[in-house]
């Protein structure tokens, strides 16, 4: 098969590729050419940018892709174009998507009321509250304010004409993420702090996780799987910890010898609010694309976590720790919290 993937150099994009190639297909890489990624030779390269995908049309033409795997569609906008300018070149699209489209995102930003029924499929109800991003004082990854996967899926789903498949996925850590996941928690075991202060309910709170190797595999096989037309697939761990049993499962792999200090608000100073309903959790299913197209993870979890903290400590970063773990204490206020 021949297939193009329309940016793919950063995160996940090259885990993407290197599967494809192990697998025995043609790939193509449509993408701007400022990030160098380490990918297998035999990929061809387009380069040029996203905004101007209409620009390329001859060259895709050309190319006469089976299959157009788009990683960096954010916008309406931008699936609006994707549909234009491949309807007629290509037999299906493959659009990447976020669990963030469900109502549980909403309801945790406390913008929509209730609780939804977890663990989420992918029949669960969508939120009615969308371009949430754009009222965000920081906006994750520099995302565009008409930032909005839910409008994304709409448009690439609506086309009788072009087959389309959406990938929900969960939070992704591995090496190259960009929002450094880890990073806050092995800040704390390397410091050998004693302790990790948790509100009682962030210590119960679960979400899903996947690791960008496995994401990566899981996003290939729906590329090279025509069971895949028109299904829409989550991707997630199989097992959901905690976020207090997530943090003790990386302790362990460190040797750090602290522990986890679960405590109820009230002791916490009158002036914190967590930012978040945690009381929401924002967890999937996947037994879907493990079913219909035989997924499993190709790393341990423990072994992913391990290559993990092993990258996170060689790149530590906190410039995105507000955004990743917004109910962390500073050591200050940790420490006088456990004084009392």
């Amino acid at each position: 098969m021949k297939i193009l993937i329309i940016g793919g150099t950063n995160f996940i994009g090259p885990w993407v590729i290197r599967h494809l190639v192990t697998m025995g297909q043609d790939v193509t890489l449509f993408h701007r050419g400022k990030t160098k990624a380490d990918l297998p030779e035999n990929v061809h390269h387009i380069f040029g940018e996203r905004s101007q995908l209409q620009d390329y049309k001859n060259e895709f033409e050309n190319l006469s892709p089976d299959v157009v795997v788009d990683m960096i569609c954010y916008t309406e906008s931008e699936a609006r174009m994707l549909i234009k300018v491949f309807k007629g070149i290509t037999r299906r699209v493959v659009a990447i998507s976020s669990m963030d489209v469900y109502r549980a995102y909403g309801i945790m930003l406390g913008k929509e009321s209730g609780i939804q029924e977890v663990p989420l499929t992918e029949d669960s109800a969508l939120r009615s509250s969308l371009y949430l991003v754009k009222d965000m004082p920081k906006r994750p990854l520099n995302a565009p304010p008409d930032y909005e996967k839910i409008v994304v899926e709409r448009v690439v789903m609506s086309d009788s004409e072009l087959p389309a498949t959406i990938i929900r996925l969960p939070m992704v850590y591995g090496a190259n993420d960009p929002l450094n996941r880890l990073s806050p928690y092995l800040k704390r075991m390397d410091d050998s702090r004693d302790a990790i202060v948790f509100l009682d309910i962030i210590a119960k709170w679960k979400a899903s996780y996947g690791y960008v190797e496995n994401i990566g595999y899981a996003i290939a096989l729906a590329v090279t799987n025509e069971k895949a037309a028109g299904r829409i697939y989550h991707v997630a761990e199989p097992e959901t910890l905690s976020e207090g049993e997530r943090v003790i499962k990386i302790g362990q792999l460190t040797g750090w010898k602290g522990k986890i200090v679960s405590l109820p608000k009230y002791k916490f100073p009158q002036d914190w609010n967590l930012p978040l309903n945690s009381e929401q959790d924002w967890f999937l299913d996947s037994t879907r694309i493990r079913e219909e197209l035989g997924y499993r993870e190709i790393v341990p979890i423990e072994e992913a976590l391990k290559r993990t903290i092993e990258w996170e400590r060689n790149h530590p970063s906190t410039e995105m720790q507000q955004l990743t773990t917004p109910f962390l204490l500073d050591y200050e206020t940790e420490d006088d919290i456990l004084k009392r």
